[in-house]
């Protein structure tokens, strides 16, 4: 299991486009010290102040996660968040010189080579984990989103679209090491050709492609390569969830269970369980399952599709 707090062995920098605003982004991630997190600097803005990546911070959570603090945002956090935690960093500087993180292939997995690739290294401080100590829940309408005490983490995850190719989709995750890049990373963003059309003509999702999304029309997938996997868009959405909960700033023990949840329900849960102290207890690596890893290494999935 891990026992210290990790964060990268040197910088490392990627270009991509920006899902809403089209532009060209440039993204560096440099180690930080100990009991940072995760923390955001606008390179675009003269004295742009640091905006943490925290669930505290989010400012919209429309088509997205936006954190904000001072005055600057940066949007379309969630991938990169997931990444962080799927591969277990703890403390990083994320520098952007736009409102934006780039898409990449609308995935994580991007991210999770450039980890990788630049390599972790330990530090000096323990982890801590937040073990759920009684349930928490949150609804609007038929969609839910709660969490129940647990030793490890998983989360048993839900969608519905009235789309033939969609319909009913369901994923249950545990953590086990290892399995996050192999079973979740690849998982891309979806959305629908017609809504796609309506977001142009209001100037928003200006750099969304085939090449960064997958998109079906009425009956099938546009995109030529076709589904990474035949449950794609239920795994995108965990992977969402990953990078949402991954804004609380700790590993979490606990089971959730999530019925057409996004963004705007997995950000309140998050909030209601940190703002009640009932809810939960810090504890340390000790205390935690020999089998409980990194915040997002998740298993190889039980599913259902229906």
């Amino acid at each position: 299991m891990t026992i210290y707090q990790r964060t990268l062995s040197r910088p490392v920098a990627c270009t991509g486009i920006g899902l809403h605003s089209g532009r060209r982004i440039n993204l560096c991630l440099r180690p930080a010290e100990p009991d940072t997190g995760v923390v955001f600097k606008r390179t675009d803005i003269p004295d742009s102040p640091l905006i943490p990546g925290d669930v505290n911070a989010v400012v919209s959570t429309e088509m997205c996660t936006t954190v904000g603090s001072g005055g600057a945002c940066v949007a379309t956090v969630e991938h990169l968040m997931s990444a962080l935690a799927g591969v277990g960093v703890d403390n990083v500087l994320v520098e952007v010189d736009a409102p934006e993180i780039p898409v990449m292939d609308g995935s994580s997995a991007p991210f999770v080579f450039l980890l990788k690739h630049t390599g972790l290294k330990s530090q000096d401080q323990p982890r801590k984990y937040f073990a759920v100590r009684r349930e928490v829940c949150v609804s609007e309408g038929d969609k839910f989103l709660k969490v129940l005490p647990a030793d490890h983490f998983s989360v048993d995850y839900t969608i519905e679209f009235d789309h033939p190719l969609i319909r009913r989709q369901r994923m249950v995750y545990s953590q086990k090491n290892g399995s996050y890049d192999r079973q979740l990373s690849r998982a891309r963003t979806f959305g629908f050709l017609s809504e796609f059309r309506r977001l142009q003509e209001a100037n928003l999702a200006l750099g969304g492609s085939l090449d960064n999304a997958v998109v079906v029309d009425d009956y099938r997938v546009l995109n030529d390569d076709g589904l990474r996997f035949d449950d794609e868009f239920v795994r995108h959405k965990v992977l969402d969830f990953v990078g949402d909960m991954a804004l609380v700033g700790r590993p979490i023990m606990g089971a959730f269970v999530a019925h057409k949840s996004g963004h705007a329900l997995n950000n309140k849960l998050f909030r209601k369980f940190l703002a009640d102290p009932q809810a939960w207890q810090l504890v340390s690596p000790e205390a935690a399952p020999l089998d409980f890893e990194a915040a997002g290494a998740l298993a190889m999935p039980q599913q259902a599709v229906a």
